[in-house]
């Protein structure tokens, strides 16, 4: 059985071969690229030249090309799940070249492991070796921007990439193995990968750990720090505040010096029509106006230290419903199709 699982898919397993040898030769090349250019940085700072330049310089010169990969590599697991998992079953339900196998010595539900171990594995594979390329290549990039936590970035490196791929292609299986027709299959795992993949930095990401909590005072010089001011609810709220080593998950609305939120009427006096004092800064006036009114938000955040408890966690909920998925998938099969 195992040796059949493998004549089926060899096709699509020495495509993905030629796919990830381009890809190595490609992330070998940047790599040794931006070791040099780190280097090169690392040079001018000891020789007395401007560091912040010379990091800035370097930084400007990868993080766009590293944020690309990061985004294709978004859409690895998903593609596999679709072209890899959906296909799998439904493909031979569709076709009724399941009832061949059953006829013969193998049962459905070792039919059904086999073929989900084998390609699985596959799969996995592939993903890993791709994830394990790109963490090499930016590693010099990554421990100097400190952005790791970032939605995109975290993705696409370290183990998370593989307990997504493992869950995209279970998640493609089952879905092909209900629905029993191959293009709706590989259609439906695209939209459920992709509403999952935003759920999970949404909304479960930012409490998987306690995040710590402070206030922060509102100061003219903190406002003209923030990348933006307001929203599109029109609450008095400041965008964008960083906290160093650390990813900020959660800004609270302006308040006042007993908690309360700001007024909606005190913030737009200020964002629309502040008295002119001359300020220089992103928000001139407006910060001013603002920062007399002894405000403050309570920023929520996790430190950087804690990347790889949040990478095992992630990891391991992923991990977690492919095992549940392929349960309900053995279920079903033995159960439920005939």
């Amino acid at each position: 059985m195992t040796r059949l699982a493998w004549r089926q898919f060899r096709a699509q397993a020495l495509t993905g071969l030629a796919g990830l040898a381009l890809l190595a030769a490609y992330l070998v090349h940047l790599g040794l690229a931006i070791r040099h250019g780190h280097d090169a940085y690392l040079s001018r700072c000891r020789s007395g030249g401007d560091c912040d330049r010379a990091l800035a310089q370097f930084l400007g010169g990868y993080q766009n090309t590293l944020l690309y990969l990061a985004g294709l590599f978004a859409l690895v697991p998903a593609v596999l799940g679709m072209f890899w998992g959906a296909p799998l079953v439904a493909r031979e339900l569709e076709a009724g070249t399941h009832r061949l196998v059953w006829n013969q010595s193998v049962t459905r539900t070792r039919w059904f492991s086999v073929k989900l171990l084998v390609v699985g594995a596959a799969t996995t594979a592939v993903s890993g070796l791709a994830s394990a390329l790109l963490t090499w290549a930016a590693s010099p990039v990554d421990r100097l921007a400190g952005d790791r936590f970032s939605t995109i970035v975290f993705g696409a490196r370290n183990v998370a990439p593989i307990a997504y791929a493992a869950f995209a292609f279970t998640l493609g299986v089952v879905v092909g193995l209900l629905v029993r027709r191959t293009l709706p299959a590989m259609a439906l795992t695209a939209v459920a990968f992709t509403l999952v993949q935003f759920v999970m930095p949404n909304v479960v990401r930012p409490h998987l750990m306690p995040p710590v909590t402070v206030s922060r005072p509102m100061t003219a010089e903190a406002i003209n720090e923030a990348r933006g001011l307001g929203s599109l609810s029109g609450a008095p709220m400041v965008k964008g505040l960083s906290v160093p080593d650390a990813w900020v998950s959660d800004v609270s609305e302006l308040r006042t010096a007993d908690g309360r939120p700001l007024a909606a009427e005190r913030f737009d006096r200020c964002f629309q029509d502040p008295p002119r004092t001359g300020a220089t800064g992103t928000f001139g006036d407006t910060a001013v106006c603002l920062g007399r009114l002894d405000l403050h938000v309570v920023l929520s955040y996790q430190p950087n230290h804690r990347y790889w408890p949040f990478q095992w966690l992630e990891g391991g909920i992923y991990l977690a419903l492919s095992g549940l998925l392929a349960g309900f998938g053995r279920w079903r099969l033995r159960r439920r199709v005939n």
